[in-house]
């Protein structure tokens, strides 16, 4: 359920420091959130993540629109959108990790990725056997975040929802029903895709 808005700037705070720390937060990259009853707590825009202040997160209402004159991340769209599509749902992460970026640009035309046989499928909700098939959607990038975020609200609704999705050459969007449980299904799945770029160089390599 949502958290009260205190735990929730300490909690965005905490995960940012904690991605900082291994390399996923370079420059002002990133932007995180977490539901608090009909509101939502995001970093602000042009931040640093990994030096996050209370003052850098900031609320915003169920449409994005700024609650206290501040500017909210570029990507409030995208975390809205998912906030609509998901109400189990009460934190996104938003993190430009080198493996979500490297593979979308190697792979250009593919819509989403196959993750298939790895064990490491169990961290997602619902996965209990590595003996299963996860779909990872991916997405074209766009500056025009409200329009990328319809599209990705047309592509899913309805659909049993995905652990993650991927916008091409910029970054990974996970989410779940806390900021912990985003920040592990993040895990996995930068795990899952750094194993499918390493294959596919090595493949490329002439090597199996």
């Amino acid at each position: 359920m949502p958290i009260a808005l205190e735990l929730a700037i300490q909690q965005i705070i905490d995960v940012g420091r904690r991605l900082d720390r291994r390399g996923f937060a370079p420059a002002t990259s990133g932007n995180y959130s977490a539901r608090i009853d009909d509101r939502i707590a995001i970093t602000t825009t042009g931040c640093h993540k990994g030096r996050l202040t209370p003052a850098d997160v900031m609320l915003v209402d169920a449409d994005g629109h700024a609650l206290d004159g501040r500017t909210p991340s570029a990507e409030t769209p995208l975390h809205v959108e998912l906030y609509r599509l998901y109400p189990q749902v009460n934190a996104i992460l938003h993190i430009h990790a080198v493996s979500a970026v490297t593979l979308t640009r190697l792979l250009p035309e593919t819509a989403q990725l196959i993750l298939d046989g790895y064990e490491m499928l169990k961290v997602f909700p619902g996965v209990t056997t590595h003996e299963t098939r996860v779909a990872i959607p991916v997405f074209d990038n766009s500056q025009d975040t409200s329009a990328l975020a319809r599209k990705v609200t047309a592509r899913l609704e309805g659909q049993a929802p995905p652990p993650a999705y991927l916008i091409r050459g910029h970054g990974i969007n996970t989410w779940g029903a806390s900021v912990e449980e985003a920040e592990r299904i993040f895990e996995g799945v930068d795990h899952l895709l750094t194993c499918e770029l390493q294959t596919l160089q090595l493949h490329a390599r002439g090597t199996t």
